[in-house]
């Protein structure tokens, strides 16, 4: 891969010193990639707090999140692309400065409509931060010392995961300086304010030695085809299903229409397309793709009606939402290293498929348990459906990118990837854009204080019927997917092609 000729010095082995300073910068990259996923799923457990706080309507509600995705999505790409192009490095500072600066807005947002706006931004900065990590991984260490990182990478990912809802229930619950859910962000401040201050000193600059042009049309067509489809989602439940919501929904099929030509006039005439097209004429890729987005959608639904259900349903308090979803996120954490060690080398996809099937039981145990205790069920009562999902999520999320790429060229490795996690985010967004319809549609406008708990409990049910059908939707895709992923061969690149599997990070 190309990054790997940013290396500052190829001839002598590495001195002490500097061998210090890149473990220093790993600890920094790392950091923020920690600080990303925290901050993608801390929110949720907030949202009821910040609701009764900012007065907050049903569709602010769902942009506080989906606003993040949509931007960090329509960024992803371009966030790769720039730091190719101007310096990984460079970009990974700038964006860590605007996360820190958006995370503080978010912090002291004085309303529902700065708090959307802030997370917009928060969202656009972590695209140009996010896509850095890994490229500047890739420049800094040798081959042979990258499978040591990407292990540590991969349970940096896991401990976001679990401690993300915790930490963010922990932090609203002791309501710090009587700053009630602000914390979640304004912790933000203090790592963002060391990243860069360690990060100007120990980060080496790298760039890509031949970086593709950024194709600001393509960046333009798709962030508006995105807005023009989820915009109108989450309004329209709000303002009565629109005429003109309709025609925006409409319109953005148009809009991604208009970006398949673009992309590929642009290929013919430069060689530089947003999205390489060519990589869908491999069917294990196309058919990936739509896993990922479909899993996006029914995560991004999941995750905040089992909140909103959690605490402005049930009553619960913030942290006990919070503390029940520990053997979820223990169990994802479980599955998906045992998925990826041991189970998909030996079954293939029938593990993925598994996983699917896992979360569907989980779903259905979760429907029966909703409606059989109603308002009377406990947390432990909750535990038994969130392992099972757990499991069939670890399944899924750990070895899904490695199977879609495993047949995808190399010189086109880096550019699949980004698509993938793009794509991801655009699916979470959707789904997000989606509780509109499948949740709130659910819920009456005016309701008694008597009638509020039933009513979401009831809208959680319907949801999770939604979520199930999406999994079956997964279910059947994926016997596109290769039977067994392609196994490198000892020497070959696959030192290379590791990383890409897990950010969009090593484009050019």
């Amino acid at each position: 891969m190309s990054s790997s000729a940013a290396l500052p010095n190829t001839a002598p082995p590495t001195p002490a010193p500097a061998d210090r300073r890149r473990w220093f910068a790993l600890a920094i990259v790392m950091t923020a990639a920690f600080m990303d996923l925290v901050d993608v799923t801390i929110v949720n457990i907030a949202i009821p707090s910040i609701t009764l706080d900012l007065d907050a309507s049903v569709s602010a509600i769902q942009w506080i999140t989906a606003g993040y995705a949509l931007a960090f999505a329509a960024g992803l790409i371009t966030g790769g692309r720039l730091g190719d192009i101007y310096g990984r490095k460079r970009l990974f500072l700038v964006g860590m400065a605007g996360f820190t600066a958006a995370s503080a807005l978010c912090g002291f947002a004085a309303t529902a409509e700065i708090l959307v706006a802030a997370r917009i931004l928060q969202g656009a900065t972590a695209a140009l931060m996010v896509p850095q990590v890994l490229s500047i991984v890739h420049a800094t260490f040798p081959a042979h010392e990258r499978g040591k990182v990407f292990g540590l990478f991969g349970a940096i990912v896991g401990l976001g995961a679990v401690s993300g809802p915790l930490l963010g229930a922990l932090l609203t619950e002791w309501n710090l300086f009587g700053l009630e859910w602000r914390p979640i962000f304004l912790i933000n401040l203090p790592v963002g304010i060391a990243g860069l201050t360690l990060g100007a000193k120990f980060i080496t600059e790298s760039k890509a030695p031949r970086a593709m042009r950024l194709d600001l049309v393509g960046v333009g067509l798709v962030t508006l085809a995105m807005l023009m489809l989820i915009y109108p989602l989450t309004r329209g439940h709000e303002l009565d299903w629109p005429l003109w919501g309709h025609l925006s929904m409409v319109g953005s099929l148009f809009v991604f229409g208009l970006l398949i030509l673009h992309q590929r006039r642009k290929a013919i005439i430069d060689g530089s397309p947003l999205i390489e097209l060519s990589l869908f004429r491999v069917k294990s890729f196309a058919a990936g793709i739509a896993v990922q987005l479909t899993f996006g959608i029914g995560l991004g639904i999941f995750f905040l009606v089992w909140t909103l259900y959690m605490q402005m349903g049930l009553g619960w308090r913030v942290l006990r939402a919070g503390a029940t979803g520990i053997p979820f996120s223990v169990a994802v954490s479980v599955a998906a290293g045992i998925s990826v060690q041991k189970l998909v080398p030996r079954f293939g996809r029938k593990v993925l498929q598994a996983g699917a099937l896992l979360m569907i039981a989980g779903l259905l145990i979760y429907l029966w348990e909703a409606e059989h205790y109603g308002m009377a069920i406990t947390s432990w009562q909750m535990a038994i459906p969130l392992v099972v999902m757990g499991v069939g999520m670890g399944l899924i999320v750990a070895p899904l990118t490695d199977v879609i790429l495993s047949e995808v060229p190399k010189e086109h490795a880096g550019s699949a990837s980004g698509l993938i996690n793009t794509v991801q985010q655009m699916g979470t967004a959707l789904g997000l854009g989606l509780v509109s319809v499948v949740f709130f549609g659910a819920i009456g406008d005016r309701l008694a204080p008597q009638e509020i708990g039933p009513a979401f409990v009831d809208a959680f049910q319907q949801s999770l019927w939604w979520v199930a059908g999406v999994l079956v939707v997964i279910f059947l895709v994926m016997f596109a997917l290769p039977a067994r992923p392609r196994v490198h061969v000892e020497g070959e690149a696959a030192a290379d092609d590791s990383p890409i599997a897990k950010e969009p990070a090593l484009k050019g």
